[in-house]
């Protein structure tokens, strides 16, 4: 599984354009020749890049689910909706689609934060209304989500 690492402002053209960070460039220059998936997050007003790998990995779980269960199959093209296979040029840019961009609010100011093994490409406002909503309550959420976790495996 691939971890990746960071958070980096960056800023977006008009034509949806984006310059990814030197950092996320060399994190990312492994996979670049298979090409990427970028699609809406199911949470949050972002998108989410996948690698071709990580997709696929993916797409192999969804795929067990039974489609004659309808909420199953309204699962699956609500997931898979706007989905985009997009390839980093030469200069380390990525192009967004329009309708993209539209759903994350990307006009200018762009944030890309990694999340384990993807990366979440943000408006820049609409990530730090996100990450102030959230550190209201993350020390109850981190106890709540992690709070076992660790000495479980310290047992």
């Amino acid at each position: 599984m691939i971890h990746f690492t960071g958070t980096y402002e960056c800023k977006a053209e008009a034509k949806g354009r984006v310059m990814i960070s030197s950092a996320f460039k060399k994190q990312l220059m492994p996979f670049s020749e298979d090409g990427f998936v970028i699609k809406r997050a199911v949470f949050q007003p972002c998108l989410e890049l996948y690698t071709m790998n990580e997709w696929n990995l993916m797409m192999e779980k969804i795929s067990k689910l039974n489609r004659f269960v309808k909420k199953n199959n309204d699962f699956i093209r609500r997931f898979t909706a706007g989905v985009k296979v997009v390839e980093m040029d030469a200069t380390g840019r990525i192009l967004i689609p329009k309708e993209l961009c539209d759903f994350a609010n990307i006009k200018k100011d762009v944030v890309m934060a990694s999340s384990i093994n993807i990366i979440e490409i943000w408006d820049k406002n609409n990530y730090e209304k996100a990450i102030d909503e959230a550190a209201n309550n993350f020390a109850d959420l981190a106890e709540e989500v992690m709070g076992n976790t660790i000495s479980d495996e310290l047992s």
